[in-house]
């Protein structure tokens, strides 16, 4: 509908009713200037209604992934937001209603400008570095320890590690992370073919699920951590082997292990064969990462995750490739106990410590000191 101001009268209108109330008081002389007034209803210019832009165009409303048409709804002030964050399509996890899994939604799922972890095109903005933007080009699996060894202070460690890290992931992983435990398996098939393995939880892209799925598994057992991590390498490695064959390339991957104890199996032989493996496919250094993350203060944990981390490459006459890292907390001290926690270069260097050698050489803020 036009507005007011193109109804009203120009300067040019008013000037010939004056004429007219003139001509009046005159007793009627000049009588052909009456015939010459200008009739007071004006069509409306052109020019005062079409020169008007749309402030809610299709492009405007189109533009945010999670806009809602409703007039009620601001548009986000960064264009161009993730859309990997919650995306549209995406149908809401089953879980079992609980005190905390509201609070996890509300702090990492609900995108906002004061947001901890800035998604790489918010940060972009605002002329700043996203230093987790490098996940984006991998695929990230996590492998939890459940063993019984990890019931009590280290199941809880793992709870905050998780609550730290899994919005991180989450964010930068657009077909959403996997998730494995050593002895506890899911009714995944999983698919060889596409270099899956078999028993985890696929395509996580929610914080919030990761904790539900975390909170139905009870430690027990022993600490297979050889064989899980073979079993997760194997489809994949078989997988980069046929691509490359073909000229194609694989979206690495990073491995994430969540563990407190000293492996009940051969670790070692495995992540040796594994790094054989892609120096013969002559892969990128980046291509396979294995970060160990090292939770409670099991005897003896320590030193056998720093000899995976330091040792591999020293068995082969020439060497072969650096593909491990290993961060170790605190002293087993949680940071609701007094100790250091997941902060700052420490959550850095525990999800891309394994894939970017540089922060492999860096010794993360709360994690205890090499003897």
């Amino acid at each position: 509908m036009p507005s007011g101001s193109a109804w009203s009268l120009s300067p040019q209108d008013a000037a010939p009713h004056r004429s007219i109330f003139g001509s009046l008081r005159k007793l009627g002389r000049k009588n052909s200037n009456a015939s010459t007034t200008s009739n007071p209803s004006r069509t409306p210019s052109p020019s005062s209604t079409m020169g008007r832009s749309n402030p809610f165009s299709p492009e405007d409303v189109g533009r945010n992934p999670l806009s809602n048409p409703s007039p009620a709804t601001r548009r986000p002030d960064r264009p161009g937001m993730n859309a990997f964050t919650v995306p549209s399509n995406e149908p809401p996890p089953a879980y079992t209603p609980s005190p905390t899994t509201p609070t996890a939604a509300q702090t990492f799922e609900l995108p906002a400008s004061s947001a901890p972890v800035p998604t790489p095109v918010a940060t972009h903005h605002s002329g700043g570095e996203d230093p987790y933007s490098f996940l984006a080009t991998f695929d990230t699996t996590l492998l939890i320890d459940d063993s019984g060894s990890m019931a009590g202070r280290s199941w809880r460690e793992v709870s905050q590690a998780l609550s730290t890290i899994a919005p991180i992931v989450t964010k930068h992983d657009s077909d959403g992370i996997d998730i494995y435990f050593l002895n506890h398996k899911s009714s995944n098939p999983g698919a060889v073919n596409d270099g899956i393995a078999a028993g985890g939880y696929r395509g996580i892209k929610r914080a919030a699920t990761i904790t539900e799925i975390f909170e139905r598994v009870r430690p027990g057992g022993g600490t297979p951590t050889g064989i899980r991590i073979h079993n997760i390498l194997k489809p994949y490695l078989a997988k980069l082997e046929k691509e490359t064959a073909e000229g194609r390339e694989m979206k690495p991957l990073n491995l994430i292990v969540l563990t407190d104890g000293v492996p009940s199996d051969d670790v070692e032989s495995v992540l040796l064969s594994a790094a054989k493996k892609l120096d013969k496919l002559d892969a990128p250094p980046f291509q396979v990462g294995v970060q160990f993350f090292q939770v409670g203060n099991e005897e003896g944990a320590k030193e056998a995750l720093e000899e995976l981390d330091d040792g591999i490459s020293e068995l082969v006459e020439g060497g072969v490739r650096d593909m491990v890292d290993t961060v170790t907390w605190t002293g087993g001290v949680a940071s609701s106990e007094g100790g250091v926690g997941l902060t700052g270069d420490g959550i850095l260097k525990c999800v891309l410590g394994a894939v970017v050698k540089r922060l492999d050489r860096r010794r993360a803020s709360g994690e205890v000191r090499r003897s």
